[in-house]
């Protein structure tokens, strides 16, 4: 460790130039990272800050789910969206009163006009995409215009006038499926307009103005906005104002702690400069290198900070400890350091191999924030071992005249923190066993409560209860189908999906005028039909020579005009309708079977799928000549090669989007589908669900993984398979206890809580590993653990408690955080710190008085 001493040494020697290097080397960070944000071209190397909060990107590029998902919006142009709900629960009519109808239409119009300058994007069209809002006044009602005749017009062409007029509105709203339940609700209270965008990075931009909007409209009713896309956006700008808040109050609080304890401003402002220095030099190199603040990097301030002080909590409780014993700055600080440099090498050390271990994830932003940890945690220590010591050389001697613990005092009793240790060591000493057996009951109870802990994530809980995005969620799920979309797409078996649309004149061989007529009997039947209609894009294909070869050719080329596969895929709508999972779902055969009703006679039992490949594909094309046409793509591609179900989902939490895509393997398991299909999902609820398994399975692989690593470590260290095991002990407590914690409380394993586990393995093992240095060392210089154990208990133990006290209760500001990832971080934070600050001094000192015999064999020293 000579190269250890050699740097402290140099730091002490040449204090003046490690400050200007310190502080140079930050600021140069510092401006690489934020230049080219402020003032884009500068530094045209680098990109500056960008922003993530897209769980989509929590899986790579080129994971099959992601490239199907991506594939299978682009075939069927569909977006993602953002949900505007409205709720009058005074009115008699609900939303269905003149008023509230005149509103809704200004906030549609409004929405629509949403896009280039008036949102501040460059590109006129980037924003809301106009042809595919669902609003009253931009959907068609569909109802017959005589016999034989399907009329299309707009729903709301303009506001009602009157009560009277509105309810008619309601009335013919619910007879649409696509509707009913979408864009009304079913008690007629609400109604929810839903506004797709070309990007999802634009909704809180859309988000800001459509509140700006809502805030000038007059009238009992209610808005409500939500939506996946807007509560990723929405976190991503709070996440970075709760970063501007809770690290800043976290800091403050651990300053005012460390008052308390040291009682010296020069001295204890040092830690702090050291974390503020650790965190720009961590973020500043994730933003040089060009990586993105996801959602888990934003929470890298939160894990350095804590780290970064640990040590310097040593340094400093050991040095207000020796400083009267010697009154001289330089004579104290290589003292301390002497005794501390290995264990605090060693305890950072293992601190970067859990987080390390993360960048074993198959999930790039968790790779992303392990690696960067593991940076800060070394930056940390390096600036622990020269910025620390340089700084208290600067410090004048006159100022630490009455720092530190009094001569005269009895260091190992004085004060309350003196008097508990006293006690903690006491019992831990004369009931070992007693203490030992507890430990066990208390380790199976943990076991208990990991068999209860349930994997779940939702972007929308990542807020509190009261937020307005969370009440949102909410309200409108009280009144509607869902807000959750996920989507399931259907194709042949084995084949490719392609990407490059064909165009829908393409895919409509006729010109159909605004409404066709046919004759109720014709429907099924069909005597004859156009040329083309049946054989949309086969017309260069040479004439099949027999009927079974032309059935052949019709079922490979247009599998989603066929009967018996609509109907397949209505009985499956309504098996899952019936399980009470999914709230709505709407597909291509609702738009036969709507269709199908208003030509033969407008009424119920014609709401169906017609007999024949040619009645289904006559309602398709009547369906072509509505205001809007390209509505049929979203549902099937021009080929009628693959088509997909949308479920509006009342909940988008994980758990809930399983039972769903379970359901369906077990029908389609029990009802294979024609045609050879085959079933696959697709939309963020989806994605949200297989990001989830590959991040527990990927954190377990990685805390195996470092779990073994650091055990080595910790044999290397005491050069003792026996001392290494032993430091593991209150590891592997705290974490029982944590997650045992977790699934008693009902906690669900989300994003924050998963990558706790990194957290926990290296700050566990940290105490553990100055326990049992100094303890050796002590028991080297005493003779027997019944001597040195007091000693023990004195500033070693009393190091461990500032520690807890100080970063245990530090981060309690982000208790009050809007965002609850931030919570989740600050209590299990806290937990994690008293659980094994607590183990260690207490299970420890039992199991070296229990093994004394094998620890120290003949009463080795070392």
């Amino acid at each position: 460790m000579q190269v250890g001493k050699s740097l402290v040494t140099f730091s002490t020697d040449h204090s003046r130039l490690v400050a200007i290097a310190v502080v140079l080397v930050t600021l140069s960070i510092a401006m690489l990272a934020v230049l080219p944000s402020l003032w884009p071209g500068t530094f045209s190397m680098l990109s500056g800050v960008k922003v993530d909060t897209d769980p989509e990107n929590m899986l790579s590029e080129d994971e099959a789910v992601r490239v199907f998902h991506n594939d299978m919006k682009k075939v069927l142009s569909l977006h993602d969206m953002v949900v505007v709900g409205v709720v009058n629960e005074t009115h008699p009519n609900g939303v269905f009163n003149s008023k509230s109808l005149n509103n809704i239409y200004s906030l549609t119009e409004f929405a629509m006009g949403l896009q280039g300058e008036e949102i501040g994007e460059e590109d006129p069209k980037a924003g809301v995409i106009q042809v595919d809002v669902i609003a009253p006044s931009t959907v068609d009602n569909i109802e017959q215009g005589g016999p034989g005749v399907v009329r299309f017009e707009w729903l709301m062409r303009k506001p009602p006038e009157t009560d009277d007029e509105a309810l008619i509105i309601r009335e013919k709203a619910r007879r649409i499926p696509f509707l009913d339940g979408t864009l009304l609700s079913e008690d007629g209270k609400a109604l929810c307009l839903y506004l797709p965008l070309t990007s999802k990075d634009l909704s809180y931009k859309v988000y800001s103005r459509l509140k700006e909007k809502i805030a000038t409209l007059e009238g009992e009713d209610r808005f409500f906005i939500t939506g996946l896309p807007v509560a990723e956006d929405t976190f991503g700008v709070e996440m970075f104002i709760q970063m501007a808040i809770s690290a800043p109050s976290a800091m403050l609080l651990i300053f005012i702690l460390m008052m308390l304890f040291f009682r010296r401003l020069l001295l204890v402002i040092s830690p702090l400069i050291l974390a503020l220095i650790s965190v720009i030099c961590t973020m500043g190199m994730l933003v040089i290198t060009g990586n993105t603040i996801h959602i888990m990097s934003s929470l890298i301030p939160i894990f350095i900070m804590p780290i970064a002080v640990l040590d310097s909590i040593h340094i400093l409780s050991e040095f207000f400890d020796r400083y009267q014993k010697t009154r001289d700055r330089r004579t104290t600080i290589h003292a301390v350091m002497d005794s501390l440099f290995v264990p605090m090498l060693y305890t950072s050390l293992t601190s970067a191999a859990g987080f390390a271990s993360l960048a074993l994830t198959p999930i790039p932003p968790v790779q992303v924030f392990g690696v960067f940890i593991a940076f800060g945690v070394m930056t940390a220590w390096f600036l622990t071992i020269t910025f620390i010591p340089a700084f208290i050389m600067h410090i004048p001697e006159k100022r630490l005249r009455t720092f530190g613990a009094s001569q005269h005092e009895d260091a190992h009793s004085g004060g309350l923190v003196g008097g508990l240790l006293s006690l903690i060591g006491g019992v831990s000493f004369r009931h070992a066993k007693a203490v030992l057996a507890f430990s066990v009951v208390v380790a199976a109870l943990a076991v208990l409560g990991i068999s209860k802990i349930q994997i779940n994530d939702n972007p929308i809980k990542w807020f509190k209860p009261s937020h307005p995005i969370r009440v949102a969620d909410r309200v409108l799920n009280e009144h509607f189908g869902g807000t959750y979309m996920a989507y399931l797409a259907f194709r042949p078996a084995g084949e490719e999906i392609i990407t490059e649309r064909v165009s829908e004149q393409e895919s409509v061989p006729l010109e159909i005028d605004d409404t066709l007529s046919v004759s109720p009997a014709g429907l099924d039947s069909a005597p004859v039909m156009p040329d083309g209609l049946l054989n949309d894009g086969v017309d260069s294909m040479q004439a099949p020579e027999t009927e079974a070869e032309a059935v052949d050719v019709e079922e490979k080329l247009e599998i989603f005009k066929r009967p018996e596969t609509l109907r397949y895929i209505a009985a499956l709508q309504e098996h899952l309708s019936g399980l009470g999972l999914v709230g709505k779902s709407n597909s291509l055969a609702d738009i036969v079977k709507t269709v199908h009703r208003e030509l033969i006679n407008g009424e119920d039992d014609q709401f169906r799928i017609p007999d024949s490949v040619p009645a289904v594909a006559q309602c398709l094309m009547q369906y072509q000549s509505s205001h809007r046409p390209g509505d049929l793509w979203h549902f099937v591609t021009p080929d009628y090669r693959s088509t997909s179900i949308w479920f509006q989902l009342k909940s988008g939490d994980n758990k809930d989007t399983e039972k769903v895509v379970q359901a369906v393997e077990d029908y389609v398991v029990k009802n294979p589908p024609p045609f050879d299909l085959e079933p696959n999902w697709f939309g963020l609820t989806y994605i949200n669900i297989i990001w989830q398994e590959k991040m527990v399975s990927g954190m377990l692989q990685a805390f195996l993984g470092s779990f073994v690593v650091v055990l080595l470590m910790m044999i290397v260290l005491f050069r003792s398979a026996l001392w290494g095991l032993l430091s593991m002990i209150p590891l592997t407590l705290t974490i029982g206890l944590i997650y045992g914690m977790i699934g008693f409380i009902g906690k669900d394993y989300d994003m924050p809580v998963a990558v706790l586990s990194a957290l926990t393995l290296g700050m566990a093992v940290d105490f553990a590993i100055h326990f049992l240095a100094r303890s050796r060392a002590l028991y080297a210089e005493h003779g027997s653990w019944d001597a040195a154990y007091p000693h023990v208990f004195g500033e070693p133990a009393r190091a461990i408690m500032r520690n807890v006290i100080v970063i245990a209760f530090g981060f309690t500001p982000l208790l009050a955080a809007p965002l609850l990832p931030y919570r989740t971080v600050g209590i299990f934070l806290a937990s994690i710190l008293f659980i094994s600050g607590f183990g260690t001094l207490v299970i420890l000192p039992a199991l070296i008085k229990v093994l004394e015999p094998w620890l120290f064999p003949k009463k080795k020293t070392f």
